[in-house]
């Protein structure tokens, strides 16, 4: 079966509130009563603030712990989400449109210590994608006695509740732009380009355990063992974010939606390479499991015929394991691969980057150095609370200043060192 997708975009100006939601001139209005109680249909959770943030404002977004773009299927199989929001159909296909230029932002007091940070202005704004996104924020107030993973569960579906909501507002209007993706199926894509390499992408997803989960449709993709999908299935939400690791190199559900891995394999398709498709994997604690993943993955790369793999890592230290397995074994089959990551080399630059490493990883491509320092000043106004802003990790004791500045390093950003190139930094 051919997978072709096309993708609306409504570009975004600006989130206002209002009587009745709807979208109209590039405006969303949205009726925050209704929003509330949308939000509020969880028995875990007790409260709920709804704000927005717009760029250059000075306002601080903090603890985060999901980011989400509003979509919508607006014809073909299944609905956005599935599994989790919508049924399980298998997605991409058909037509999705994406609210482009806003998010839901979802905070609230801190799960893990891996939460971060989005500055709307500030040298802090430079290194995180979202601050130039007009954010629709859910500050989410968990029941007294409610267990950390509940909490976690409860603040992660109503983000994407809220999401759907507003990307409903959408479905049965004109975008003002449109685009196509398609993949044909294995046999046939093979013939498309002969003389063209074969390249897929390997997405290595967190999994390490409880509260450092990612799903794919609804399954938490430490109980999978490597499959390959359509790239646009990631597109119509089949993979979400439920994951508090570091702040920095934490894959949100926003990042899936618009992983440009994926975007920049699409655009090369046909012309220098020939996409054939995704394997995702996961990010295991027990070596047993690494061995088992790395080699089901290297096992799918040769069953594909690939000539060249690239494979990003989400997270740090222990993943890198996972990282190096997969590069070293998929390179054993004879495909050439180049690795995506992070580094944490100190604070000054000279630690070793990653916590492991092989010669067959010889073409990587950085996000940056989480560990570099910065100082940014205080904000106007804080849209959740600075109560943890000392224990969010890449922060310490000595992060709040007495003017209310913060010293702390890039790991504490949403999204400053992705490890899909998502952001501002790269060295290769």
């Amino acid at each position: 079966m051919m997978m072709k997708l096309e993708m609306g975009y409504f570009h975004i100006k600006d989130v206002v509130f209002g009587e009745e939601s709807k979208l109209a001139g590039n405006i969303v209005t949205v009726d925050k009563r209704a929003v509330e109680k949308l939000v509020l249909e969880d028995k875990n959770l007790a409260a709920v603030t709804v704000d927005i943030a717009r760029p250059g404002e000075s306002v601080r977004i903090t603890p985060v712990k999901d980011v989400i773009e509003p979509r919508v299927k607006a014809a073909g199989k299944g609905d956005i989400f599935p599994g989790v929001i919508s049924k399980v159909d298998t997605v991409g296909a058909g037509k999705t449109y994406a609210l482009k230029g806003m998010a839901v932002v979802t905070a609230g007091p801190i799960v893990g210590f891996q939460e971060g940070i989005i500055d709307m202005t500030g040298p802090g704004a430079e290194y995180t994608p979202f601050s130039r996104l007009v954010n629709l924020c859910l500050v989410c107030e968990p029941v007294a006695g409610t267990e950390r993973h509940e909490y976690e569960k409860a603040v992660r579906l109503a983000g994407l509740r809220v999401a759907v909501y507003i990307g409903n507002l959408a479905k049965d209007l004109v975008p003002e732009e449109t685009e196509e993706f398609e993949t044909l199926p294995l046999m046939e894509g093979g013939k498309a380009y002969p003389g063209l390499p074969r390249v897929a992408y390997v997405q290595m997803l967190q999994s390490q355990g409880l509260l450092h989960d990612t799903y794919v449709y609804g399954v938490d993709a430490k109980q999978i063992v490597p499959t390959v999908l359509y790239p646009t299935e990631l597109m119509d939400g089949a993979i979400i974010s439920g994951n508090c690791v570091s702040a920095c190199d934490k894959n949100t559900t926003y990042h899936h939606l618009n992983n440009p891995v994926v975007r920049d394999l699409y655009e090369a398709h046909g012309k220098t390479l020939n996409f054939v498709g995704v394997i995702v994997t996961n990010e295991n604690v027990y070596l047993a499991d690494k061995q088992r993943s790395s080699d089901w993955t290297a096992k799918l790369c040769r069953m594909l015929d690939l000539d060249g793999a690239l494979v990003s890592q989400e997270g740090f230290g222990n993943p890198d394991t996972d990282l190096i397995m997969n590069c070293r074994k998929i390179e054993s089959e004879g495909i050439k691969t180049v690795i995506i990551t992070d580094e944490y080399a100190g604070r000054d630059g000279r630690s070793q980057s990653l916590a492991d490493a092989d010669p067959a990883a010889d073409a990587v491509v950085t996000g940056g150095n989480a560990n570099q320092l910065i100082t940014v000043p205080k904000m106007n106004k804080v849209i959740g609370t600075l109560d943890y802003v000392t224990k969010i990790a890449g922060a310490s004791d000595k992060t709040l200043h007495e003017d209310g500045s913060l010293t702390v390093e890039l790991q504490v950003f949403t999204g400053a060192t992705n490890e899909l190139g998502f952001n501002t930094l790269s060295a290769r």
